[in-house]
Parts: structure tokens; C-alpha cells; sequence
């Protein structure tokens, strides 16, 4: 496992997109950056994160065969890796938000950016990047939702950053081994098991701004959200499609 550390960059996502594409990298080169100035999350959204305070960093992958069919067990096993560190830290009320948002206390803690190079019909390397909010006290107003692990734990001593991005790393290969072993029927039920309000009737909103209640059961094949309205019809829908009301 290769580490690059960096004090500021743009986004490690970019950075390291872009380094892969001018020389060969190692499976599983990290970037870590303790200033993570233009950070992404899922559909282009800003992710901001205090300098110093937090884990910004991404993971560059190969899987040994991963059909882009399969792409939901990948978003799995990183949600998952990144979950189990935190629920060893006994943070309350943790969850998974569809896709890969982590939330305790129903505040988010942490997101996932996976941004994929493929090859016909298989992912052939995947950049992982993922922002974690550890010992960041104040956020911005427009941020209401956000929160961080120090901040919920009540801690007044700083998180140690290196030690939880090693627990972090060591959890994330170990999901990916189970990854490559094609592990799909665990991965997703443990998955499932720990989604933000799976089968808790829940008033949603679309896109284009209705007002639905259904609840959610499950993901579908394709990776999209699978919601059963309240006339036990059932609706999918993609990223950014439909959101909590």
C-alpha cells in the first residue's frame, strides 16, 4: 500500500485521476490532503471540509474482474468499510443514506465519491474518494445536517487522524477482498441491514418537487433506490431523483 501525502490540493480525486492516467500506480495508492480545497461529492456537489480537522482521501483500485453491471456491490463494499471503522467507535444511530452517505444521529459524517474507468463491459480501475468529518466542531449554516465524530462523541481531545485513516485503509481492502472473492449476497445484506430508514414509513420528495409517502425496501439490480408507494406499488429512482422531505 502506497501512501502520498499532501498538505493542499484541489480535490484527491482529480489528483489522482490524473496521475494514473500519466504513469502506471500501484493497486491501492492512497492520496491523503489536509486541505482538500474543491472536494466533490456525488453529482458535482461541493464537499468543504475545515484544514487539518477532518480525512479527506482517495483510494485508487483495480478490481480483479467487476462487471459495470456490478457496480452497486462496489458502492457495498466502501459504504461498508467506511461504516464498520465508525460503528467501532460506537457512534449512536449510525446508518447508511442511499448511496453511500454516513449518518449518525441522523447527521452526516462522512460521503463517498466513486468515479470509475471502464472497459466494455468491466470497470477496469476505480478512483474512491471519501470525506470524513472527524474533529470539525462548527459548520456552516448552510450545512444544517452536518456534523462530525468528535462532535457527537462529545470529545474534548482531538481524534487521532492517522490512526483512524489506518483502520479506515485495513477495512476498506478487506471489503474489497470480499469484492473480488464475488461475496454479492453478504455484502448486500449486510448493507441492507444498516440503511437509513429501510421500511420505516417516510414522506418523499422528487426532483421536480412532490411530495410522496412510501417506504424503502431495497436497492434494484441496476443500483437504484427501490421505494413501495403507499398503494404497494413500487417506484425506483436514480441519484439526486428523490431525496428525504
Amino acid at each position: 500500500m502506497k501512501i502520498i501525502k499532501l498538505d493542499a490540493i484541489d480535490s484527491t480525486n482529480s489528483f489522482l485521476k490524473d496521475m494514473s492516467a500519466k504513469v502506471p500506480l500501484d493497486n491501492f495508492t492512497v492520496v491523503v490532503a489536509k486541505n482538500q480545497t474543491l472536494g466533490r461529492g456525488q453529482m458535482n456537489a461541493n464537499w468543504n471540509s475545515e484544514k487539518g480537522k477532518n480525512l479527506t482521501f482517495s483510494v485508487f483500485w483495480k478490481p480483479e474482474a467487476l462487471c459495470i453491471a456490478d457496480f452497486k456491490y462496489l458502492n457495498y463494499s466502501i459504504s461498508l468499510g467506511v461504516y464498520e471503522v465508525l460503528s467501532s467507535l460506537k457512534l449512536p444511530r449510525l446508518a447508511i443514506k442511499w448511496p453511500n452517505d454516513i449518518l449518525s444521529e441522523n447527521k452526516k459524517i462522512a460521503g463517498i465519491l466513486i468515479e470509475n474507468t471502464l472497459n466494455i463491459k468491466n470497470i477496469s480501475a476505480s478512483v474512491i474518494g471519501i470525506g470524513l468529518n472527524v474533529n470539525q466542531n462548527i459548520f456552516s449554516e448552510a450545512l444544517p445536517n452536518a456534523s462530525s465524530v468528535k462532535k457527537i462523541l462529545k470529545k474534548e481531545q482531538d481524534i487521532d487522524l492517522d490512526l483512524l485513516l489506518n483502520k479506515l485503509l485495513l477495512s476498506l481492502k478487506e471489503k474489497l477482498e470480499r469484492l473480488n472473492k464475488k461475496q454479492y449476497v453478504s455484502l448486500e445484506k449486510e448493507y441492507l441491514s444498516v440503511l437509513y430508514k429501510k421500511n420505516v414509513p417516510s414522506m418523499f420528495k422528487t426532483s421536480q418537487n412532490i411530495l410522496f409517502m412510501g417506504k424503502i425496501i431495497g436497492v434494484s439490480d441496476i443500483g437504484k433506490l427501490q421505494i413501495e408507494l403507499e398503494n404497494e406499488t413500487i417506484q425506483e429512482f436514480g441519484i439526486k431523483e428523490v431525496s428525504f422531505a
